[in-house]
């Protein structure tokens, strides 16, 4: 008896999934928490100001707060998950960012949001960290292609998560936001049992001698460390920066604001496993981080260059620059999964993610205050200036790892 052809909508479903039953889970889970996260994202500041009250200046606190925690959180457990099995700790991970989230339902003061902030501030650095020895166990030994793919289908789901919040916007009520809140639990619960069938992933096996805490003696890891996290400014740019600079710098429609994010949202979606393609190892890694550096200063500019002209002029240099950065957006997302990886031992990966994460994560916090002193304060030279740094430091990215390259040699971190 003949086997019938799949249906035409499951070929194509195929297609785009990885190859690897293992891959093909953490595709799933991935796209669940992501879906679940883009819903929260976008409409957790309206729930805390309009629902529980909270002026926005106690919700920056609060959140800030949370950053901070987050730091520690994510270096102790990625060390826990390369010595307990990435799986069992990720999946825990989920399961308590689940219990966490659905705590925000019951905060009804300051004091009850900071405490619950101070907690959810953990999970995400928690999850990047476990999630890391995850990935490399999965990925058939090329991680930066694989993590390219996440990247594409984590942003689809953000877009479609968002898209979802957009709907309790527009209803504006109490159980609308509230539903999202319990939505954002439930994503993270359906995160952790899909990972349930994914096959144990074991503790890659540590060299004999070896001492603890070994990536923050590790100088090229560190360096590409702060070469990442300096560039992970970028983010602030189109978080941040830009809408503020379009409605109030800006004689460009208010509608520009959503362009230039969904532009740079398809650039990710449809361009970055192909970005991440040939970016194999150290080298190649360092020349995407100077193409970074310079794609990103380049967008700066014509950004900057938006400040004066008339509406269309402004639109088009801003819908330009955001083309531009985004490239850069791209190159740099594929270096740094090389460093965070290739540099890595495979019985660390966790706690060398975790630290690779501590960089960022501390620019994350100081990110608003930087991008309100040099453009949104000084204006077209607070922009150049801001590029110049992004260049630089994207120029300077290969030599100075492959320096700390040669001082590891002559004194390994072990």
């Amino acid at each position: 008896m003949t086997t019938p052809a799949p249906a035409p909508a499951r070929r194509g479903l195929r297609r785009l999934l990885p190859a690897s039953p293992a891959q093909q889970i953490l595709t799933f889970a991935t796209f669940a928490n992501s879906f679940g996260g883009g819903m929260f994202t976008t409409a957790s500041a309206l729930y805390f100001t309009r629902v529980v009250g909270l002026p926005t200046g106690q919700v920056a606190i609060g959140l800030f707060g949370g950053a901070m925690t987050g730091l520690v959180a994510g270096v102790l457990v990625g060390r826990l998950a390369d010595h307990w099995g990435s799986k069992r700790v990720h999946i825990t991970v989920m399961l308590c960012g689940g219990v966490v989230i659905s705590c925000f339902t019951l905060v009804g003061s300051f004091w009850s949001f900071f405490a619950v902030s101070l907690v959810s501030g953990m999970i995400i650095p928690a999850d990047v960290a476990s999630k890391a020895p995850l990935i490399r166990g999965v990925s058939d030994g090329n991680p930066t292609v694989f993590i390219g793919y996440l990247r594409s289908v984590t942003n689809l789901a953000l877009a479609f998560g968002s898209v979802a919040a957009g709907f309790a916007i527009q209803i504006d009520s109490r159980p609308a936001y509230l539903a999202l809140v319990v939505c954002r639990a439930l994503a993270y619960v359906s995160c952790g049992l899909i990972l349930l069938r994914l096959p144990r992933i074991a503790a890659v096996a540590a060299e004999k001698g070896e001492r603890g805490w070994a990536a923050l003696r590790d100088r090229t890891y560190l360096s590409a460390t702060l070469a990442h996290a300096v560039l992970s400014l970028n983010y602030a740019v189109s978080g941040f920066l830009l809408p503020l600079w379009i409605v109030a710098h800006t004689s460009a429609p208010r509608w520009v604001v959503s362009a230039v994010l969904v532009l740079n949202m398809a650039f990710v979606v449809l361009l970055q496993v192909k970005a991440s393609r040939g970016v194999y190892d150290v080298r190649t890694a360092g020349q995407r981080m100077a193409w970074a550096g310079a794609a990103f200063a380049a967008g700066l500019t014509l950004m900057a260059l938006a400040g004066g002209p008339s509406p269309w002029v402004a639109t088009g240099l801003l819908m330009g620059g955001m083309a531009v950065f985004a490239l850069g957006e791209l190159w740099y997302a594929a270096a740094s999964t090389e460093y965070c990886f290739g540099l890595a031992p495979a019985h660390l990966q966790g706690q060398y993610a975790g630290v690779f994460g501590l960089g960022s994560g501390v620019v994350e916090a100081v990110a608003p205050a930087v991008m309100s002193m040099l453009p949104l304060g000084m204006g077209l030279p607070g922009w150049l200036l801001l590029g110049a740094l992004l260049l630089s430091v994207g120029l300077g990215s290969r030599p100075l790892v492959a320096w700390a390259a040669r001082t590891r040699r002559t004194a390994p971190a072990g």
